[in-house]
């Protein structure tokens, strides 16, 4: 018959009627680690990259595959979207002469479908990269005005182009702000993608200096 904590100690002294466990420099045996719960598939930085590697196809598929094959129904003259610099009236002008109705239409299709998603996805790709990889405030906030301002002024100039391309009668004013719209575009484009590269030198800068200091 066992003892009681009582007895023991009468017999034993007080050390007897401690649980083992409980005595000072006795092994506890060690509890299991949890296991680490596994990284979810969805991870947002493979989404990220996902979203940036259909913003390259986009901007191929767009800018140097389907404008390019417009040429053919226009005689040679490139697309005003292709036109970094911007364009004159004279030559939006000169392009409604060389193509027909049929090829308007073929443009205004490419502009409502290709050139629309191409700006979506690249302003849904670099909001990501703003929201996840860039800790400052003032800086992830201004590259959520750039990219925001991006999709209005590319989608707004594809409507321009089309709207001076078939405009009865010619308008000049019509044809200098799709040239407007199409040299923002090609601006905000270049200024995306280098207030993020900033941001991340001007953080990696920090972390060092930080570690430095730390040292």
């Amino acid at each position: 018959m066992s003892k009681t904590p009582a007895q023991r100690a009468r017999k034993h002294g007080d050390r007897a009627a401690v649980a083992p466990s409980a005595r000072p420099g006795a092994r506890v045996p060690a509890q299991p680690a949890a296991p680490k719960p596994q990284q979810a598939e969805g991870n947002p930085k493979l989404i990220i990259i996902a979203a940036l590697g259909a913003t390259v196809f986009m901007f191929w598929y767009f800018h140097l595959l389907t404008l390019p094959q417009m040429t053919q129904l226009s005689g040679g003259l490139a697309m005003p979207d292709s036109m970094v610099a911007g364009f004159t009236p004279a030559y939006v002008e000169q392009l409604r002469g060389a193509m027909n109705a049929d090829a308007l239409g073929q443009l205004s299709y490419v502009h409502k479908t290709a050139g629309t998603i191409f700006a979506l996805v690249f302003g849904l790709a670099f909001a990501l990269v703003f929201g996840a990889w860039v800790r400052e405030r003032a800086a992830r906030w201004a590259g959520f005005a750039l990219v925001g301002a991006f999709v209005v002024v590319r989608v707004g100039g594809n409507v321009a182009i089309d709207t001076a391309l078939g405009s009865q009668p010619f308008s000049a004013g019509q044809a200098i702000l799709a040239a407007v719209l199409v040299v923002a575009g090609w601006v905000l484009f270049a200024l995306v993608p280098l207030l993020w590269a900033a941001s991340a030198v001007l953080s990696s800068r920090r972390r060092r200096a930080a570690a430095s200091q730390a040292a």
